[in-house]
């Protein structure tokens, strides 16, 4: 997740990449004086990476002004996205998990899926405060290092959530017969444990390298990524853009394109039997979508970011609008957490219906407990008489 750092810092050299999960040393802006320096500033570095034409060794250019509707707007809309995805992800928990039915398997993946939306948004809260305190951590470096991690393992556990999603209804729509030991909820679970294990595990860059130091030049305590070299910083950029993108995303096109395949000649056969496995997948589908619109932009700036990183691309302009791009995809990306319980009650008829149920079931018990509550205050008072 990208946070923007205010408009009076300056980047080293190196592609910056002003981020929630990758912000770091090398790249926490030095305070400057831009009424006297306008739009070009020291290079703070002993190279120069960018080879842009309207920059000379050892300056970078800048606009200073890029930024500021970032910074103003960042912790508000944190915040809101943070409220409204609380909220509507526990609702999306408590109908899974208090109607009278068990989950099916998808539904046991879309709960875990709920579940790791929640543990990313409680964790941005934590940097709306620090944004809007000029990037100085208040609170501690023990709160530095599982914040992010928790950020970190929402970004690989919750696509691979989707893994499992578009696995399960390959299975049931490609290979119903053969393969449906394989949809047993006790083997949903099972995968949904390893999915949480493995995600924690290709997180663990994040527990050892996050650290909180104190920048004497912007008198601030960071919390950043302190990589000990450029070799590693790549292979872990690199990690992440294998692990939780090309990756879950040639398994989910392969399932989908089947999926697809196999809904088109349910239909025209006519399969009236599959009605309930369609609607399910028809949600599937959707969900997968706006996951796809939320996040792909996001990990292909990354890419071009580690490009960038690692010189095979070059220029000011380019690093500028990756910079800009890196926010907006990042808000996007936030917004899948929302995404996903409004799509339920739009795209969901058989999450419709649960909470249809739920609500009736909640109203019998709770004319139950009104009948039982008078007919004891009843029998109390002809005792009393």
């Amino acid at each position: 997740m990208l946070l923007v750092k205010p408009t009076h810092w300056q980047t080293s050299p190196v592609a910056a990449k002003p981020s929630v999960m990758y912000l770091q040393k090398e790249e926490l802006w030095i305070k400057l004086d831009f009424e006297s320096q306008n739009t070009c500033v020291p290079d703070f570095s002993t190279t120069s990476l960018y080879g842009d034409q309207n920059q000379t060794n050892g300056t970078q250019c800048h606009d200073p002004d890029d930024w500021e509707w970032l910074i103003t707007s960042q912790p508000v809309y944190i915040l809101l996205i943070t409220v409204l995805g609380i909220v509507l992800n526990v609702f999306v928990l408590m109908v899974f998990c208090l109607h009278k039915k068990p989950c099916t398997v998808a539904e046991i993946y879309l709960s875990n899926l709920a579940v790791a939306d929640l543990v990313l948004l409680s964790c941005l809260p934590f940097w709306a405060v620090n944004v809007s305190n000029d990037f100085n951590w208040p609170f501690g470096l023990f709160l530095c290092k599982v914040v992010n991690l928790g950020i970190k393992m929402n970004v690989y556990c919750s696509i691979y959530f989707l893994v499992l999603v578009s696995i399960d209804r390959y299975v049931a729509l490609v290979h119903p017969m053969s393969h449906g030991r394989m949809r047993r909820p006790k083997y949903a679970k099972l995968s949904c444990l390893l999915t949480w294990v493995f995600g924690l595990i290709l997180s663990v860059p994040t527990l050892i390298f996050r650290d909180v130091n104190y920048i004497p030049e912007l008198d601030v305590n960071a919390c950043f990524l302190d990589y000990q070299n450029d070799t590693l910083e790549l292979l872990c950029d690199g990690l992440l853009v294998t692990f939780s993108f090309i990756i879950p995303i040639l398994i989910i096109s392969f399932c989908t394109v089947k999926i697809i395949q196999a809904l088109k000649v349910q239909a025209v056969e006519r399969f009236s039997a599959e009605k309930t496995e369609q609607r399910a997948t028809t949600l599937i589908l959707a969900v997968l979508l706006a996951f796809l619109v939320c996040w792909v932009p996001f990990h292909l700036v990354t890419m071009l970011d580690v490009l960038l990183r690692a010189e095979v691309l070059r220029g000011c302009h380019l690093t500028n609008f990756l910079e800009i791009c890196n926010q907006i995809s990042t808000y996007l990306a936030f917004l899948n957490s929302v995404l996903n319980p409004i799509l339920y009650v739009i795209v969901g008829k058989n999450f419709r219906k649960k909470v249809r149920e739920l609500c009736r079931q909640w109203s019998i018990k709770r004319r139950a407990t009104t009948e039982s509550t008078s007919s004891h205050l009843s029998s109390t008072l002809k005792t009393l008489k």
